[in-house]
């Protein structure tokens, strides 16, 4: 579906039937003339490491040139720049290029309610130009940015797509001490906020095609056991 510019609306398209079951088959997709992933939250950084091709990083001395600056009292210069900071959890910004036209989606939103937002700033990207988020799932490493997002995006509604296990409560469960329950996202919440929430368990694309969601990736061997000590609360138990 497009809109009156022949631009692909950010509805999902369903890749297969609701009603069927997705056994792995190929997905065709459309061709981009161009993808770029940014990464805005990660565990690490290191400003010292040089571009290793197809990777590229931000050297030091644009940062010092171009980027923006803090104030620094203890310095002759009285400023420093304003690096991207590592913190736990995850967030990317995906760029695709079909033509002249860039569309962006935000995959994760880190751990906490202002990394995300500040690290775009930091990295020369507008959160005003994302026109979707995906959470790869619930844990608020990966969805507690969407805080700092609010009031900062360029348009009322943004499609927000989960997984309709995304809103599970999970806890921490180690034999012989207290279950230590983990920050859950608000379904209320990010409605009130004015995000256009998609629930997604099967493939989906978006875009015409050019971007494909995976919904819900299944374990299939015995090496993916999950995470350790987790559990979900799920109808009226842990």
């Amino acid at each position: 579906m497009c809109d009156a510019n022949d631009d692909a609306l950010m509805t999902p398209v369903d890749a297969i039937p609701a009603d069927a079951e997705w056994k792995g088959e190929v997905l065709p997709l459309e061709p981009v003339d161009e993808l770029s992933v940014l990464m805005v939250c990660d565990n690490v950084t290191d400003l010292l490491l040089p571009d290793e091709g197809p990777a590229a990083r931000i050297p030091v001395a644009r940062m010092l040139q171009q980027g923006p600056m803090l104030k620094a009292p203890t310095l002759r210069e009285g400023k420093v720049p304003d690096v991207p900071l590592a913190q736990h959890g995850f967030s990317a910004l995906v760029e695709v290029r079909k033509g002249s036209r860039v569309r962006r989606v935000l995959f994760d939103t880190g751990i906490t309610p202002q990394g995300c937002a500040y690290n775009l700033r930091r990295l020369g990207r507008d959160p005003a130009d994302i026109e979707a988020i995906v959470c790869s799932h619930g844990h608020y490493d990966h969805t507690t940015g969407l805080s700092g997002l609010i009031g900062r995006l360029g348009r009322a509604n943004l499609p927000v797509l989960i997984h309709p296990e995304f809103w599970n409560r999970r806890r921490q469960f180690i034999p012989g001490r207290e279950p230590v329950e983990i920050p859950t996202t608000s379904r209320r919440a990010l409605d009130d906020a004015g995000f256009d929430i998609i629930e997604r368990q099967q493939p989906s694309f978006l875009w015409n095609r050019s971007v494909l969601i995976t919904g819900e990736v299944d374990r299939v061997t015995s090496f993916e056991k999950g995470f350790p000590t987790h559990q979900a609360w799920r109808g009226s138990s842990w």
